[in-house]
C-alpha cells in the first residue's frame, strides 16, 4: 500500500479547508445581502443602479454601499460617463466579498478524500485530518489562552468566524460547547472521522477533556461537546 507523504497531506488539507469558508453572513441584514447579489450579478453598478433594482431611495442604498465597502466586501472606482458630467462611484464585489458566496467545495473535498482512501487506505484520510489539526493549532493557538472559560470564549469566536454558530455554557463543574451549524456537514456524512478529529482539535486548543454528546449528523439540533478540566494526577 502506498503511503501518503506529509507534503501531499498538507496540500489536501488546503483543499479541505475551503469547506470552512463561511457562507454569506451580513449581521442578518437581508438588504446588504441583496445589494451584494445585485452587484455581483450585474458585474458592478452605481448607487442609482442598485436603488432602482431594489426600488428604494438612493441615500438608503448609499449607506449600505459604504458599510459594505468599509467591511472590504465591495470596492469602488470613480467614473465620469463619457468623460463629462458629474463623477460617479461604481461599486463591484471584491475578492473578499465573492469568497463569502456559497461554493460547492464540500462535494469536491469529499471526492478527493474518497480517491485518497481508495489509493492509500483509511490511514491516509486520518493523515489528512491530522495535518489539518496541526495547521489549525498553529493558526489558532496564539488566540486561545488564559483560564478555561476564556479559552472557550476565544474558541467560539474563531468558530463563529467560520459560520459555526458556536456558544458555551456552564453545566455544573463542566462546560457545554455547542455548534448550531456545521459548515463541513456534507463531508462529515461521508467521513465520520472528521467529527472525532474536531473533538481532538478542541481538546488540544482548550487543554481540557472534550467528549462529544450530540451531533447534527445524527439529527441533533446542534453538535454538543462536554468540556471538563483535565485532572492532574500526582506521582
Amino acid at each position: 500500500m502506498k503511503q501518503l507523504s506529509p507534503r501531499a497531506a498538507f496540500y489536501v488539507w488546503h483543499c479541505f479547508n475551503l469547506v470552512r469558508i463561511p457562507m454569506l453572513r451580513l449581521l442578518n441584514d437581508s438588504t446588504k445581502s441583496r445589494v451584494l447579489h445585485i452587484l455581483r450579478g450585474q458585474g458592478g453598478g452605481t448607487a442609482r443602479d442598485v436603488a432602482g433594482a431594489l426600488e428604494v431611495s438612493v441615500p438608503a442604498v448609499r449607506r449600505h454601499l459604504m458599510d459594505l465597502e468599509a467591511d472590504g466586501l465591495l470596492e469602488s472606482q470613480v467614473h465620469r460617463p463619457g468623460g463629462r458630467g458629474r463623477p460617479q462611484h461604481v461599486f463591484r464585489v471584491s475578492g473578499k466579498g465573492d469568497s463569502h458566496f456559497p461554493k460547492n467545495y464540500a462535494e469536491l473535498c469529499g471526492d478527493i478524500l474518497e480517491h485518497i482512501q481508495s489509493l492509500y487506505g483509511s490511514g491516509a484520510v486520518l493523515s489528512v485530518l491530522g495535518e489539518r489539526n496541526r495547521k489549525l493549532l498553529e493558526l489558532w493557538q496564539p488566540r486561545i489562552h488564559g483560564h478555561l472559560e476564556g479559552r472557550l470564549n476565544a474558541l467560539c469566536d474563531l468558530l463563529n468566524e467560520l459560520g459555526c454558530d458556536a456558544s458555551f455554557q456552564a453545566d455544573g463543574t463542566d462546560w457545554l460547547l455547542s455548534q448550531g451549524n456545521c459548515p463541513s456537514l456534507e463531508v462529515a456524512k461521508r467521513f465520520e472521522e472528521l467529527c472525532s478529529s474536531e473533538a481532538d482539535l478542541y481538546a488540544s486548543l482548550l487543554q481540557a477533556a472534550v467528549k462529544r454528546e450530540a451531533r447534527v449528523l445524527e439529527g441533533a439540533v446542534a453538535c454538543r461537546y462536554r468540556v471538563s478540566t483535565l485532572k492532574v494526577t500526582s506521582a
